[in-house]
């Protein structure tokens, strides 16, 4: 009898993915520069927000973050040594543009210049998302993104990183997860700017899909070829919990509220009918004006896909009704029953599967790359080694997942871990760890962690077979 343990990470549905797939890593701005005062870099309303009492984990901020600013070069060697072919990484608006209109700050802008040229000297393809979370606070003090002008600044600033870059950039992606941006920051006050106001959430949603249409076309017009342009979404797969009407029904708004309310605009010009409805009940309108949709509906040459869980969804609550103290419809979250991450989400590869052919399915033709993945988990470095299997686990069967999507026909081109290091996560602080990459956040000193060596041999193990 055969007692060898299973290597851990292994899984034979990876081997199928072609030679080609792009295999990349990925970071934010906030989360890693630092640097927040330096070389005339302005406020962003995550600057505001880590300073508000209570909004983030023992008051954390992104003041110092990784320092990837000064240690930048360092940062990219690491990345070479990975073996990916592609970093993603996002430009601070408030370090390119401190007030949210007006010229470029070339200082701000000279940094991604050097990064960008120090990618491609380690045969690294720089893949920019020009905005991840960090307004200029300026533009909120003047309404922040309900306000329909922000996505009309939101393109003239996209236009002066592109006219720096795009000499060299051939990937550029607007938005990340504008579900976040407007539904956390807006609407449940969990992130920045911290606001809890719906209706200013949706008009967010609106302006956001607005902002990225705008630039767009913009950037579009000016590019040189070839040159892909896209957006990237998190999605999950969303499921009734039982068969019953009020949990399909309590699905079907989830999925509507968190995905289709963006897909939909975005590639087939118009806003999902029963969203519409939703919104309606209560009494909210998207603030489309005329022409709005034909500039949303801008061709997309990759669509990210941002996936960490699926979730089940019942229409009623433990007292057993379907409305809520302020007369809405339960949406309530139930729990598979699965192990989860230090995030409390639960691990459901196989709903990363059913949600790459769901919009495969529903939105035919469209070309998908993993622009995040990836799991937050108590890591223990001893004597320099951080031995993080369950990582490992976690990206070993997401990524198998993502292979059975190929399988049944989804057009998926690449993957992307979240996250290249550890970082400051947010509302979380340091107090979550995503990164192939141990941080010791005293000294700086970067140790790559069993799940960095297990990826970069992944990757060499299916580009050479």
């Amino acid at each position: 009898m055969d007692t060898t343990a299973p290597t851990v990470g292994s899984n034979p549905a990876i081997d199928t993915l072609p030679a080609t797939f792009r295999w990349g890593v990925a970071t934010s701005a906030y989360q890693i520069e630092g640097a927040v005062h330096e070389d005339g870099r302005g406020p962003s309303i995550w600057d505001t927000y880590c300073r508000t009492p209570g909004m983030v984990h023992e008051g954390d901020n992104g003041d110092v973050a990784c320092d990837h600013y000064h240690r930048m070069p360092e940062d990219v060697a690491l990345i070479g040594s990975l073996g990916v072919d592609t970093y993603r990484f996002s430009v601070a608006w408030p370090r390119v543009q401190p007030g949210g209109k007006g010229p470029a700050n070339p200082a701000g802008l000279a940094f991604y210049d050097r990064l960008v040229d120090e990618l491609l000297g380690r045969g690294v393809d720089p893949w920019v998302t020009l905005y991840h979370w960090d307004l200029p606070q300026e533009l909120e003090d003047a309404g922040g993104w309900p306000e329909r002008d922000t996505a009309y600044r939101f393109a003239d600033y996209s236009m002066l990183v592109f006219d720096a870059l795009s000499d060299r950039v051939r990937t550029w992606t607007t938005l990340n997860e504008p579900w976040c941006s407007a539904m956390l920051g807006y609407y449940e006050g969990r992130q920045a700017p911290g606001r809890q106001d719906f209706e200013a959430a949706i008009h967010a949603v609106h302006h956001l899909l607005l902002g990225h249409g705008l630039a767009t076309q913009r950037m579009r017009a000016a590019a040189p070829a070839p040159t892909e342009f896209g957006i990237t979404l998190n999605m999950a797969h969303a499921s009734p919990a039982t068969d019953s009407e009020a949990d399909r029904e309590a699905a079907r708004r989830a999925d509507g509220l968190s995905r289709r309310i963006y897909l939909d605009p975005l590639l087939r010009g118009h806003y999902p009918v029963d969203v519409v409805e939703d919104l309606a009940a209560r009494s909210v309108k998207l603030p489309v004006n005329d022409g709005d949709l034909e500039i949303i509906r801008q061709p997309i040459d990759v669509l990210g896909v941002n996936y960490y869980s699926s979730h089940l969804f019942s229409g009623v609550d433990e007292q057993g009704r379907t409305t809520d103290a302020d007369g809405h419809p339960v949406d309530r979250t139930v729990r598979f029953g699965r192990p989860v991450t230090a995030m409390d989400w639960e691990i459901v590869p196989e709903g990363f599967t059913k949600l790459l052919v769901q919009i495969s399915d529903e939105y035919p033709g469209v070309p998908m790359v993993i622009t995040e993945n990836g799991a937050a988990f108590d890591d223990t470095l001893t004597g320099g080694v951080v031995q993080d299997d369950d990582r490992i686990e976690y990206l070993a069967s997401h990524i198998a997942a993502v292979a059975a999507a190929r399988s049944r026909g989804a057009d998926v081109r690449g993957y992307f871990a979240w996250s290249l290091m550890d970082n400051f996560e947010w509302s979380y602080g340091y107090a979550k760890r995503f990164g192939l990459v141990h941080v010791d956040y005293d000294t700086q000193v970067r140790t790559p962690k069993s799940s960095a060596l297990w990826y970069r041999d992944t990757i060499r193990r299916v580009r050479g077979r």
